[in-house]
């Protein structure tokens, strides 16, 4: 595939230019995949292009104007993305609701964006937005995805996505339709679309993504993606996310890959095996998972497989702290070509990674053993980090430069500062436009002077490395006046495959304490290859086999930390908590502050008086 005859997009001020350029070039070259009922279908450039024009045309026959908002509440898919690309070729701004989202959540972003048009993936979401469509004066119009379970709907404010999408085909074929002139109208200055944050710290913020955020990021993908047209990708994070929004819809823009959708969220890791993506990027969350699918899956192979792995293991453990180390190092010996051939490949090609060109990982602490083990059997496992306020990416790990817990370089054309109390601040053309309608907020994190104040602390070394500590609002300070980063400890806790989460504790206090969210799976089958009885998920927690286990994981991590860093008692939670519950963000982030209270009693007791 080639782009010879493509305006190149550092040539055009918005995304929508890019999309129409890339669209015309590419043609009938795939450009979306979408799993439905088991088959994998492909949707064209020229297709992806015809969809969005269609609903962006339909989207203004409603009575929208340049600048009004809409929303899209679904699962990945590609619907989602004709809305958003519709929507901003019109001069519109998206948004997306996280799919977890409860009514109220959902009803905040509706009233606080003045969303004009709500697109929900099915029933089940089309439920929450009527629960409070009363709170919500500006939405007009209510778009349903599936049909399913709506067949009998008679509604005069919701109609079904077929049906927009045939009117804007009518539209499209009516002379002087004006969606060619829309996007020729766009400016570099206009938002293109919204981010609401996850609301870890409180309720979430509408961050304005600008169409040069946008188009400046297209410029810097080449710097952290090896990836040529018609490489494949996954879109299974959220696409309300930044991370996914840049990697799914304007990443493939820059370098013409091909996005795949999963069936649904429970199909990920099978989907991850058929689609053997060129690029993935998740957080350390998904790699843990990965890693944990191959700790099961050695349990129950043959002697000669397990032997084979930890041969394996065991001889490029030398070759991967040189690498790490920065040092030369030579061609695989025969023996190691051997082994890797005989242990890891059919690893790779089990998790789906056998064609993996370019993993990243960011958003959270990396554990550095998980960091090792990817490079093991053969996966550069590189850190990044950005955020919503940047529009995405800042800084990556160069390929063959990666530096444990240090999250690469910054991309051309970024500054990096270390301010008072060591805060990472970031300037540059990427830095979001603001808090839609919050100018108050808006000056507390952008200065004068253009300078991004992150609320993460870290430094930057001799060789520009960034490294992320913290956030300095969860900095503990012990009683004694040690401060103590949490997340550099919880992400060495959670390398365990029995643990899904840890929270630290110990402000004020005289020692540093954990509770802990055990991983279902791995516990589960621990107890029943020691047949320790138990009858749910909240006995399972209280079984004297299991608290022994996780002392043993705390204990394993506790060897790698200092003194007055190190976990003296732990708690198991007893619940197993989902996107749903008060303690997660949609993101999956637990919120410290909500954990520390619900959970204080838990805390007290191992802290005796």
């Amino acid at each position: 595939m080639t782009d010879t005859n493509i305006p190149h997009f550092i040539e055009c001020d918005t995304p929508s230019k890019v999309f129409l350029a890339r669209c015309r070039a590419w043609g009938a070259l795939s450009a979306l995949r979408h799993k439905r009922r088991g088959i994998w279908q492909s949707i064209s450039w020229t297709g992806y292009l015809e969809h969005a024009r269609a609903i962006g045309l339909a989207l203004v026959d409603l009575g929208l104007q340049r600048g009004d908002v809409i929303c899209v509440l679904a699962e990945n898919r590609p619907e989602w993305l004709y809305a958003d690309m519709g929507a901003q070729c019109m001069g519109l701004v998206g948004n997306g609701i996280y799919p977890t989202s409860s009514n109220e959540q959902v009803a905040h972003i509706l009233q606080h964006s003045s969303a004009r048009v709500l697109l929900v993936e099915n029933q089940e979401q089309l439920e929450k937005v009527l629960a409070v469509r009363e709170t919500c004066p500006d939405l007009q119009r209510i778009v349903v995805m599936d049909r399913d379970g709506l067949r009998a709907l008679d509604d005069a404010q919701v109609m079904f996505f077929d049906e927009l999408l045939a009117r804007g085909q009518q539209l499209a074929l009516q002379p002087g339709a004006s969606f060619d002139a829309a996007v020729a109208q766009g400016r570099s200055d206009e938002t293109a679309f919204l981010v609401y944050t996850s609301g870890t710290t409180g309720a979430p913020k509408g961050a304005m993504m600008s169409n040069a955020n946008v188009v400046f990021q297209l410029g810097q993908a080449t710097a952290y993606l090896d990836a040529q047209p018609g490489d494949r990708s996954l879109s299974f994070l959220p696409l309300c996310h930044i991370a996914e929004r840049m990697s799914s819809v304007f990443n493939p823009l820059a370098v013409g890959l091909v996005v795949h959708f999963p069936e649904n969220s429970g199909t990920v890791f099978n989907d991850l095996r058929e689609v053997a993506p060129q690029v993935l990027f998740a957080p350390p969350r998904f790699w843990e998972k990965l890693y944990s699918q191959i700790d099961l899956f050695m349990r129950d192979a043959i002697t000669p497989a397990r032997w084979a792995y930890g041969k394996a293991l065991a001889l490029n453990r030398q070759r991967v702290s040189d690498m790490l180390d920065g040092k030369r190092v030579g061609p695989r010996s025969a023996r190691e070509r051997l082994f890797d051939l005989a242990a890891f490949r059919n690893l790779r090609v089990f998790l789906g990674l056998q064609n993996l060109k370019t993993a990243l990982t960011g958003a959270a602490p990396v554990p550095p053993d998980l960091i090792r083990w990817f490079m093991s059997i053969g996966i550069e496992l590189r850190e990044a980090f950005g955020m919503t306020e940047t529009c995405g990416f800042c800084t990556a790990t160069p390929v063959g430069g990666v530096q444990l817990g240090w999250a690469g370089v910054p991309g051309a054309g970024t500054e990096l500062r270390i301010a008072s109390e060591n805060e990472i601040q970031v300037r540059g053309p990427h830095v979001f436009a603001g808090y839609w309608r919050d100018p108050e907020r808006t000056r507390e994190v952008l200065d004068a002077d253009g300078w991004l104040h992150t609320g993460d602390c870290g430094e930057i070394n001799d060789q520009g490395y960034l490294a992320i500590r913290d956030r300095i609002k969860d900095i503990l300070i012990t009683s004694g006046g040690k401060n103590i980063t949490p997340s550099h400890i919880e992400s060495l806790i959670k390398f365990s495959p029995y643990v899904t989460d840890a929270v630290v504790v110990g402000d004020g206090r005289h020692f540093l304490t954990a509770l802990v969210m055990i991983d279902q799976e791995h516990v589960a089958r621990f107890a029943q290859e020691r047949q320790v009885p138990y009858t749910d998920f909240a006995s399972l927690t209280r079984t004297d086999a299991v608290t022994a286990l996780i002392r043993e994981q705390i204990e394993q991590a506790n060897g790698q930390l200092a003194r007055v860093e190190q976990i003296k008692d732990f708690r198991i939670i007893a619940e197993l908590l989902g996107a749903e519950d008060e303690e997660l963000t949609p993101t999956m982030k637990l919120k410290r502050k909500v954990i520390a209270r619900k959970y204080a009693t838990l805390i007290t007791s191992m802290y005796p008086s």
